[in-house]
């Protein structure tokens, strides 16, 4: 009976930690943060955003870029060379796949590698 309950209770702290694990898929921003963004400009679909300096699914260099300020699911963000700030999506359709001490944080909108250099997951 003591070991039943003992299972039942590792069982239940194992599910809530399931439920409120962290979203890998989005990023909690707030004006003033720093990230590194996707410095290919507006016309670029895959919006890259990382909280670790790497290359965009485009393979292009990001670039360090600061929250301007968030509106629902989108940071206005700017960077040293941008004529103005530019709007990044906060939640991506890919995210970074790797164990949960990972605090790299890449998400995208295409698929490729995340800033530790393994592919990103698809987010269901």
């Amino acid at each position: 009976m003591k070991r039943t309950v003992i299972i039942m209770v590792v069982l239940s702290l194992a599910a809530a930690g399931l439920i409120f694990a962290a979203d890998k898929s989005k990023m909690d921003l707030k004006a003033g943060d720093t990230v590194y963004a996707c410095n290919c400009g507006e016309k670029c679909a895959c919006k890259t955003m990382s909280r670790t300096e790497t290359n965009c699914t485009c393979g292009n260099k990001m670039v360090k870029a600061t929250v301007v300020k968030v509106e629902g699911d989108t940071a206005m963000l700017k960077a040293e060379g941008w004529d103005k700030e530019r709007a990044f999506p906060t939640k991506g359709k890919y995210a970074c796949a790797c164990s949960g001490d990972c605090n790299c944080g890449t998400i995208s909108q295409n698929p490729g590698k995340c800033a530790c250099g393994n592919e990103m997951k698809k987010v269901l």
